[in-house]
């Protein structure tokens, strides 16, 4: 799918349709709205894009000073540096007034999709997902070198996830090798937290996984597969290109000069 052929609108609507997604996938504990703003905060998890102000409208700029305002008094509240997610719901507008406060931009990642008829998946491993959530949280941790004192809000995001998801580990005895979370929405699969733990990398264990989840999503019924990637990530680009996924939309994030 390129957006650059696309009719504005249409392209918004596509752009709207992973943002939801997304939302819904990975919840965060507080979720304010300041017009079309979405301002998502969570004490027990630093992930920025569970503490953002994430802009879906790119008409909404009105009175864009008072409503940063606004925001940096509830990340404040929270111990949270002031971040804003841009995505191309966010608008020029707004990247330009931005740009005037000397704002800084970091963090460039990826949507990208796969239509799972595409997928080659027929000799992917049957896995069925895990129910324990303490014993995937301590997999997870181990494996994406994560410290434990994350467990507590990974426990309370994954506790919130109202769709269907599917909570995968690849292990060799006790020991996890990679994990990820598959978050069934519809017609949509939502890959979340893909990690393999750093002594095993590049031996296929994300792959492998990666496929099983997959088509554990199609048998109840996702035609379409997504994820999120930081641009820098080539190791991980490389992997979801070669397994068919392709570039949808960009988004980065950016916070006040000094913050």
């Amino acid at each position: 799918m390129t957006l650059a052929s696309r009719h504005p609108a249409s392209v918004l609507a596509i752009v709207r349709r992973y943002e939801a997604a997304g939302f819904r996938a990975w919840p965060a504990a507080a979720v304010h709205y300041d017009g079309t703003w979405v301002v998502r905060l969570t004490a027990g998890h630093s992930a920025k894009r569970l503490n953002s102000v994430n802009p879906l409208d790119p008409g909404d700029i009105q009175h864009i000073a008072e409503r940063i305002g606004r925001a940096s008094r509830r990340f404040d509240a929270y111990g949270r540096p002031l971040t804003f997610r841009i995505s191309p719901l966010s608008g020029p507008d707004f990247s330009k007034y931005l740009d005037s406060e000397g704002w800084s931009t970091f963090a460039e990642s990826l949507v990208m999709r796969l239509p799972l008829a595409d997928a080659m998946l027929d000799d992917a491993m049957d896995q069925i997902p895990l129910k324990d959530i303490s014993r995937f949280i301590g997999a997870a941790l181990k494996v994406s070198g994560s410290d434990v004192s994350l467990r507590p809000g990974l426990s309370e995001i994954i506790g919130a996830i109202q769709p269907e998801a599917g909570l995968f580990a690849l292990e060799n005895g006790s020991e996890p090798l990679a994990t990820l979370i598959c978050v069934h929405d519809g017609d949509l699969a939502g890959l979340f937290e893909i990690a393999t733990d750093r002594s095993v990398r590049n031996q296929g264990h994300g792959r492998h996984l990666i496929r099983s989840a997959l088509k554990w999503a199609r048998l109840r019924g996702a035609r379409e597969a997504w994820l999120q990637v930081e641009a820098d990530n080539a190791p991980a680009l490389a992997l979801y290109r070669s397994l068919g996924f392709d570039e949808v939309y960009r988004y980065h994030y950016r916070r006040p000069q000094g913050a």
